[in-house]
């Protein structure tokens, strides 16, 4: 890897990196920052975790270095727009460490938070403004910023923008900003809609692509575990009861599941917050806050955090509910492994959740590695790793994780695949003993998706919803 010093930066930022600690660029960095400082459109393709915030913030830096006068009033020079308002603060707080100590002024403007203040600081002029596009729209509405100043234009996480339904708002934003400007635009994955994001938003960009689009880190070590909906908080509880000592992320789907979750691991004794969109601005800083500095160890969270979210600390990533949108998947994995730390990403998968398995490794072109339980039905052949054969066994009542199981295979229409809800309950057989992690820890009898009806008897009952 190369140095910051032979990248072309100006001595005074390659001093403050030597300060933060930071000597030698990561790949993406590397590659984009000397086509950056040159002026050039950018399209930079990389994980989460490699260090894709410096890559345009230290070349955007040193392009306003050349600026001799401070903007005018309401004016921003740079605009970089990420789609949550946990990525906003991270990036917002890394530029205010590059610049602290000269007159650059970066500016955050994210929803949450009272609009009137964030009024007043725009008012003055800004070199830097990192947004969320909401409320951005908000303060265009009201009038008080000024883009005809604006010279760079910075889309972070583009994928997700499209994912949380931003494509509207960034053509308006996109039209108030001057045709004659940089534009640097940074992804982890590569959805079809992100070639008519390039084309309307890029003119004739360096593309860099330093992995694969919807890969993972390398050092994350990725397994999954097949189970009842039903005993997935047992074992949650017992995988995490392995590591009470190091930092976990939790991913569930919904905002009333994640309440629910982080309920039920506060009652079996770990020190658990949720983070999810109901959550007020204070709230969510709260809760990082606390997890970051180690008071909690367990952070539930929907996908409202699997941006922005970078604490070294995090060593486990957990996918208690998949989720419906793969590049998802590869996000949520990313909060763990990063700066070139170890991380693992443990999965959970109900009959219900076929789908979304199929479509997140069909994305990733990578066969997440079974911890426990057998496939459910409904995945093609060759769809697992190797491990236990296939034929809907789970982990639950009535086999051995990561055997073929005794306990019988999920009704037709009780598979995922068949479109129509959770499994039903399943028969009887004896709990296997192990390893917490391993795929075989030590469970209760009666656990296993009981619906309705006797272990080892018929189905019955209705099906469950997705939490």
């Amino acid at each position: 890897m190369a140095e910051f010093s032979e990248l072309g930066l100006p001595k005074t930022l390659v001093s403050k990196l030597t300060e933060m600690g930071l000597k030698e660029a990561t790949p993406i960095q590397n590659r984009a920052i000397p086509h950056a400082l040159n002026g050039q459109d950018v399209m930079g393709l990389a994980q989460t975790g490699t260090g894709k915030t410096l890559a345009f913030g230290l070349p955007l830096i040193a392009r306003l270095q050349s600026y001799g006068t401070k903007p005018a009033p309401k004016t921003v020079r740079a605009l970089i727009l990420a789609p949550t308002r946990e990525l906003a603060n991270q990036i917002a707080a890394t530029l205010k460490e590059l610049v602290e100590g000269t007159h650059f002024k970066v500016g955050l403007v994210v929803g949450g938070v009272a609009i009137n203040p964030q009024i007043k600081r725009v008012e003055r002029g800004t070199d830097v403004i990192v947004a969320t596009p909401g409320r951005l729209i908000d303060l265009m509405e009201r009038r008080a910023l000024d883009f005809q100043d604006t010279d760079f234009l910075v889309l972070d996480e583009a994928d997700q923008m499209l994912d949380l339904g931003f494509i509207h708002a960034l053509r308006q934003i996109s039209s108030a900003l001057p045709t004659e400007r940089q534009t640097m635009l940074f992804s982890a994955t590569m959805p079809k809609q992100m070639a008519e994001i390039a084309q309307t938003y890029l003119t004739n960009p360096i593309r860099i692509q330093v992995n694969p689009p919807g890969k993972a880190a390398d050092k994350i070590d990725q397994s999954i575990h097949f189970i009842a909906k039903a005993e997935k908080n047992s074992l949650l509880i017992e995988l995490l009861d392995a590591h009470r000592d190091e930092a976990a992320i939790v991913f569930v789907r919904t905002k009333h599941g994640a309440d629910r979750l982080m309920k039920a691991l506060q009652k079996a004794g770990y020190a658990a917050d949720a983070v999810h969109g109901n959550k007020s601005q204070g709230q969510r800083e709260r809760a990082i806050a606390a997890f970051r500095a180690n008071e909690t160890r367990v952070l539930v969270a929907t996908d409202v955090a699997a941006r922005g979210l970078d604490i070294p600390i995090v060593r486990h990533v957990y996918n208690f509910d998949l989720p419906n949108v793969p590049e998802n998947y590869v996000h949520r994995i990313g909060r763990t492994a990063r700066a070139g730390m170890d991380g693992a990403a443990i999965a959970f998968c109900a009959p219900d959740e076929i789908d979304e398995l199929k479509a997140i490794q069909k994305t990733m072109k990578f066969t997440i590695p079974v911890a426990s339980g057998t496939p459910w039905m409904g995945l093609e052949e060759g769809s697992a790793a190797k491990g236990p054969k296939r034929g809907g066994g789970g982990r639950r009542r009535g086999g051995r994780p990561g055997g073929g199981g005794s306990g019988g295979r999920p009704s037709r229409d009780g598979a995922a695949a068949q479109g129509d809800g959770a499994p039903r309950s399943f028969g009887g057989g004896k709990p296997s003993g192990g390893k917490p992690g391993g795929g075989g820890g030590r469970r209760k009898p009666g656990g296993g998706g009981r619906r309705g009806g006797k272990p080892g008897g018929k189905p019955g009952g209705k099906p469950a919803g997705r939490g």
